[in-house]
Formats: C-alpha cells, sequence, structure tokens
C-alpha cells in the first residue's frame, strides 16, 4: 500500500533510514546533479535528470576485482587473492525511471543463463532503490518510444510520486517494503491521493513528444541493416571521443588491467571502456575489424537496437534518456539515427 511523506517529514525520513542503510541520492556538486552519499538536506529532488547516469553505483567507471603479490616473502604470493565485493546496505533515493530502467537491462547482461558477474550482483542484492517519478521530462527524452516512459516502475524497489506538498510513495518489491516499514514520516494517503498521483503520470507521459520508431528493425536481418546506406552519412561528423558511451546508462563496455601499486604488489582492475575506441577492438596481430568511424558508429547502434534485443527477447539496450543527444558534441541525435534504421 502507498504511503505519503510531508516534505516537511522528509528529514525525519531520511534519517530513519540512514540508521539501517547508508543513504544516496541526487546532490550538486560544482553546477552538475550527480548521485552520491547524502542527507535530506543535500538532496536536490526538482533535478530533471542527473549529467551522468548512476550506473557506477553498481558497474564502478574503475573497479578493484583481485589483489595479487610476487613478494615470495608475503602469504598467497603468486596468486590472484579475492577483494570484499560486498558494499554495506544501500538505499538510493529519488533515482528517475530510466536509469532504474537501465539496471532492469544490464541485469541481463550481468546475469542470465550463462553466467553471473558477481561485482555487478553483490551490490544488486545490497541496494534499494527508490525511483522518483518525472513530472517534467525533458525536451530530449523518448523513453516510451523503447517500452518505458517518466513512471516506469521495472529495476525499482519502490516510486516517488512528488504531489507539491508532499510525495507518495509505492512499495514494488519486498526490499521496498521492509525498508519503507522501518521508515519514519509515513502516512497513510488522505484524500485523492491516488488519483492525483494518476494524473501527474499520464499528463508526464504526453508530455513526450519524440517518438522514435522501432518495429521495422526486428524484422530486418542483420545483414540487411548492417549494410544500410545511411551509415556512410552517420559517421562522418563523429569524433569518436566516447562521451555516448560514457553517459549512457546501459553502455557495459569494460577492459580488465593489472596495475602496479608497489614494487612486487598490484592489483587486476575492470575499467570501462568504449566502442568508438580504434582500441577496443584491436586484435593481438594488429588487425582490427573494426578500423573506422563507420565500423565503430554503426556497432555502437546495431548493438543497442539489433543485438541486443536478438539475444534478450526484444529488450532494447537503451532506455531513452536523452543523456547522448544532449552531450554529444557534433550533435548526433540517436533518435536520427533509429529512425533512418527503422525507415
Amino acid at each position: 500500500m502507498a504511503k505519503y511523506l510531508k516534505k516537511s517529514d522528509l528529514a525525519g525520513f531520511i534519517g530513519s533510514l540512514a540508521g539501517q542503510y547508508q543513504v544516496l541520492g541526487p546532490v550538486e556538486k560544482d553546477g552538475r546533479v550527480v548521485f552520491a552519499p547524502a542527507g535530506a538536506a543535500d538532496l536536490k529532488l526538482d533535478f530533471q535528470n542527473s549529467h551522468t547516469s548512476p550506473k557506477d553505483l553498481f558497474f564502478p567507471q574503475s573497479e578493484r576485482m583481485f589483489q595479487f603479490t610476487l613478494d615470495p616473502n608475503k602469504e598467497g604470493a603468486f596468486v590472484l587473492q579475492d577483494v570484499d565485493l560486498a558494499p554495506a546496505p544501500r538505499l538510493v533515493f529519488g533515482m528517475r525511471p530510466c536509469d532504474a530502467a537501465a539496471f532492469f537491462v544490464l541485469d541481463r547482461v550481468f546475469k542470465n543463463d550463462q553466467f553471473t558477474d558477481p561485482y555487478w550482483q553483490v551490490k544488486r542484492d545490497a541496494t534499494v532503490i527508490i525511483g522518483l517519478g518525472c513530472n517534467q521530462p525533458c525536451p530530449t527524452c523518448f523513453c516510451p518510444s523503447v517500452g518505458y516512459g517518466p513512471f516506469h516502475e521495472d529495476g525499482l524497489d519502490a516510486i516517488a510520486t512528488d504531489l507539491g506538498d508532499g510525495f507518495l510513495i509505492k512499495p514494488l518489491t519486498e526490499k521496498g517494503q521492509k525498508a519503507l516499514a522501518g521508515a519514519k514520516g509515513l502516512t497513510d494517503p488522505e484524500g485523492k491521493m491516488d488519483e492525483k498521483a494518476a494524473a501527474i503520470a499520464a499528463a508526464a507521459q504526453e508530455s513526450i513528444k519524440s517518438e522514435v520508431p522501432t518495429r521495422n528493425i526486428y524484422t530486418r536481418t542483420v545483414m540487411e541493416l548492417f549494410n544500410a546506406p545511411h551509415w556512410d552519412r552517420v559517421f562522418e561528423s563523429c569524433l569518436n571521443c566516447g562521451t555516448c558511451t560514457y553517459v549512457c546508462p546501459t553502455c557495459h563496455c569494460f577492459d580488465i588491467q593489472d596495475e602496479v601499486t608497489s614494487a612486487k604488489d598490484g592489483d587486476r582492475v575492470r575499467n570501462w571502456d568504449t566502442c568508438m575506441s580504434w582500441l577496443f577492438t584491436i586484435h593481438g596481430t594488429g588487425h582490427n575489424p573494426r578500423p573506422g568511424k563507420k565500423e565503430r558508429v554503426r556497432q555502437r547502434f546495431m548493438h543497442k537496437f539489433k543485438y541486443i534485443p536478438m539475444k534478450r527477447g526484444g529488450l532494447i539496450g537503451c532506455v531513452g534518456c536523452g543523456r547522448c543527444v544532449n552531450l554529444c558534441p557534433v550533435n548526433i541525435d540517436v533518435r536520427d539515427v533509429v529512425r533512418d534504421m527503422n525507415a
């Protein structure tokens, strides 16, 4: 059952959660909204979306996987040693539904019939996510076109709707119910709060005007799309800077490197990588199957809108957050590219 939280009671609510969890939320740093540890006074809940995706809470930009030593006098020499993977229990308050939907996508990448990535899964298990619906979506959002929406619930443990003077918070999972059960400041909703929340959600959905058709992409063969003539035009302005991949909430490519920490000690580290880099696919022989910008740009869009849906039962590798549209330095618009793929 949904509960109501007055904004004047937010401090008590967050404070009571902080006794059980490390609380994180949207905060403003250097003029940009990011997700970080926060108290009630730090939370910036009138944001449209964070500058970068909060995926680094579960898939850090640089992550220590193992440690090792080459010192024969130390225990465990010459053998990779596990590191502690589990974070303390965490609760994220105020995440937008598109970013939570990205975790719903990545859950199927990092945990599927073939394997489970323990580095991802242990963080997911330790984290409760209370989302905050988008009353006013960004102009570049197109989440309904890829199967989501400003109040979508996949990937969330609870979702809050801003009613003006307070939040209507609905639990969605057992983790969400447990977190809210011990929180202060929650009361039963009064009057027609449920109806008001539904009207806000409907108005937000209606306000998104970008329509990006994708139906034809799934009926065409891989090679039809791969050899489509529009790729000869799309790549021309691309700088291969990788901005689109680093801000994307569903991009998940990585490289693994051994880095020394002292003369005989080191760590095995997983770092974000990008298909926009020529190093990404270069072989040990020196051959590169994606030698130019065209091949790399095509890979990015084919991966999200063709390859992932083929492997994950139609699930698109994009949640329509619009970050890549906002931040591409040469104004490549994913919506235009996908329209070309569909046409």
